[in-house]
């Protein structure tokens, strides 16, 4: 597994992870308190439509200078992470990880980890203090990012919640 920057016209290639998940259980917040509910979903991947709505903000961040990193078996992408450069968080300090995605054959090891180092190294050479993460709320990936060192935001960017409600946003603070 070789992980290295994914250039703009391997940006199309993210589409090609396969994101299937079976999810058994969501998180919401309750009084700022993580709570887990039992909620079946058989994720089979990509929703209709959405390469062609992502696509072009994926390219204008990385026109920005948002970092793009992906985890190549030969020329196969196996996972990607990308930190965008738009500046988030109540002390507008903190950089998005805007996208990250480990194809389920991929799973367990340790991409997902990686790529989250590797953004994190991005985003601290950017100035950052910390990672803003929106998280789909499955029990699985908020547990990913509690592991990693994220803690619920007592205040969420008001631009990502109205635009993901139902996620978990979580901050990395670098040490």
């Amino acid at each position: 597994m070789e992980m290295r920057p994914l250039t703009r016209d391997q940006i199309e290639q993210i589409w090609t992870i396969d994101r299937s998940e079976i999810i058994e259980n969501i998180y919401t917040l309750r009084d700022g308190e993580l709570v887990l509910h039992p909620e079946f979903c058989d994720a089979q991947g990509w929703e209709e439509g959405e390469a062609d709505k992502y696509t072009p903000l994926l390219q204008q961040s990385f026109d920005r200078g948002g970092k793009f990193f992906g985890a190549f078996d030969g020329e196969k992408l196996a996972g990607a992470g990308i930190v965008d450069s738009i500046w988030r968080g109540p002390a507008h300090n903190l950089l998005q990880l805007s996208f990250l995605h480990v194809s389920h054959g991929y799973r367990g090891q340790r991409l997902g980890v990686k790529l989250f180092e590797r953004s994190k190294e991005a985003a601290k050479a950017l100035g950052a203090k910390g990672l803003y993460v929106s998280a789909t709320p499955s029990e699985h990936t908020v547990n990913f990012y509690r592991y990693l060192g994220c803690v619920v935001m007592a205040t969420p960017d008001p631009e990502l919640f109205a635009m993901e409600p139902e996620d978990i946003h979580m901050e990395c603070i670098f040490n």
